[in-house]
This record gives C-alpha cells, sequence and structure tokens, in this order.
C-alpha cells in the first residue's frame, strides 16, 4: 500500500519529516528546513498548526506512543504527503531517577517513545525512499547512547537501542542510496530539563547551543550524495552538570 503513494509524487518538491517539532531542537531544525525552502511535514503529539506562518510547513497532531493508531496515522500521513525524502526523528523524552521508582507503565511509555518512535517511523518511511532509490534518515540520539551513567539506566537503554538500530538500517538500506545518520549531541539547554533534578552548568562553556545542532544537521544534509556522516558526538567544551532542588525519577519530561 505504501508503495503506491510514489506514483504521483513531484520529484522537484522535497519534504521531510521530522518529529517533536513544539519545541527544541525539533521546532529549530524545522525552522532552519523552512528558511532553505524545503517543505517540512510537522509531527508532534501536540498540534503545531500556525507555529510556523509558512506555506512550507505543514502539521500532524500524532501520538508517536500509541501503537494502537500509529499504523493508520503514520499511513494517512504518507499518503497526503507522496513528495516526502527524508525523516529527521527528533522526539524524545527525559527519563532518569532510581530504576525502582518507576512503574513498569513509565518504564513503558519511555521506551515507546525513545524508541519504539524511530523505529515505527523508519518502517513507515524506508519503504518510500526505496522506491526512489535515495533519502536521508537522521536521528537524534544522546551521549548518553555511548555510557551508562548513574540513573539514567532507562534513557540510556533507548538510546543504546537507537544507535544499534541506525547501525542495523545503515547496512540494510545502503544499496538503495539511503543515507542513516545518527547525532549524539551531550547537553543542550532546551525544555529537556526543566523538570529534571539536574541541568547544564551556568557557563556558556557547559551546553551546547540549539543553533549548533541545527548547523550540524544541515550540513550533514548538504554533504554530497555519495557521502554519508554515519555518526557524529557533538560535547560542550566543559561538561557539568548542576543539581536542582526539585525530585525527579517519577515521570516523563519532553525534550
Amino acid at each position: 500500500m505504501i508503495f503506491n503513494i510514489l506514483k504521483k509524487a513531484d520529484t522537484n518538491v522535497k519534504s521531510f519529516i521530522v518529529t517533536g517539532t513544539s519545541s527544541g531542537i525539533g521546532k529549530a531544525i524545522c525552522g532552519a528546513l523552512i528558511k532553505k525552502k524545503l517543505h517540512v511535514v510537522g509531527v508532534n503529539r501536540n498540534s503545531t498548526s500556525g507555529m510556523f506562518d509558512s506555506g512550507y510547513y505543514k502539521s500532524y497532531q500524532i501520538d508517536l506512543a500509541n501503537v494502537k493508531t500509529l499504523h493508520q496515522d503514520l499511513e494517512n500521513l504518507l499518503k497526503e504527503n507522496n513528495q516526502i525524502r527524508g525523516l529527521i526523528s527528533c522526539a524524545g523524552v527525559g527519563t532518569f531517577g532510581s530504576i525502582e521508582n518507576f512503574s513498569l507503565k513509565q518504564i513503558e511509555q519511555a521506551l515507546k517513545i525513545n524508541l519504539l518512535s524511530h523505529i515505527a517511523l523508519t518502517r513507515y518511511i524506508v519503504p518510500v525512499l526505496k522506491k526512489l532509490n535515495s533519502g536521508d534518515l537522521i536521528y537524534i540520539g544522546s551521549e548518553a547512547a555511548l555510557e551508562g551513567s548513574k540513573h539514567g539506566s532507562l534513557y540510556s537503554a533507548a538510546k543504546f537501542g537507537l544507535r544499534g538500530f541506525t547501525q542495523s538500517i545503515r547496512a540494510e538500506v545502503a544499496n538503495k542510496n539511503i543515507r542513516v545518520m545518527l547525532v549524539n549531541p551531550g547537553m543542550v539547554r532546551t525544555n529537556f530539563f526543566n523538570q529534571l533534578s539536574f541541568e547544564p552548568g551556568f557557563d556558556t562553556k557547559n551546553s551546547i547551543p540549539i543553533a549548533d545542532i541545527v548547523k550540524v544537521v544541515i550540513n550533514i544534509l548538504e554533504v554530497s550524495q555519495n557521502a554519508s556522516v554515519d555518526e557524529i558526538i557533538v560535547n560542550p567544551i566543559v561538561k557539568k552538570v548542576t543539581k536542582k532542588t526539585i525530585d525527579s525519577g517519577k515521570g516523563l519530561f519532553s525534550e
């Protein structure tokens, strides 16, 4: 069924699905793509229609953690947007705390958003890109994909999983000229930390500006189609964490 949406595709139009577009990295990437006159199909749990006053932006309200509705939601999105050329998957939640403090429901929810949503999106867009024999899949990971940390078991489990997933998918689609790229940022000062018990240090050297992550993504896209930046790690010059007084580990907090 997915293959049929390409019959009337306009090969002169380039659209990217971007997730997590309501704030932070996802929102900033959308703005950068729109400035380059690339069409963006924004996917977010909450509606983002009207966020960008541009004919280049189209909003879809989709709960990526709801596996019961995700199949139909993604089928509809691809049917209505037959010019998709890539995915920039930014959706995620910060989940930190001692493992015994999480309910099984919270664990399931965290893994659905931080890992399953990326896998599900890929499952639906890969057949489209294979038919085109080209495309880009970019995932926003984390430094937590490289090394586990105290109270970061759930977050690292998902990010390690995402890293392994991208490595495997890269091998699967390389012969179809589809590039698979993973960006692993260190601490970026966004609302990701609003309800967590820690945040980057107050010095500007302790966090990465959102604009720098956007530049990385845009530069990756602009690399020659004969080359692929498989994985990149971006860290602040000086890593420092400041503790806050609020409690964490009892909920899910959006990036």
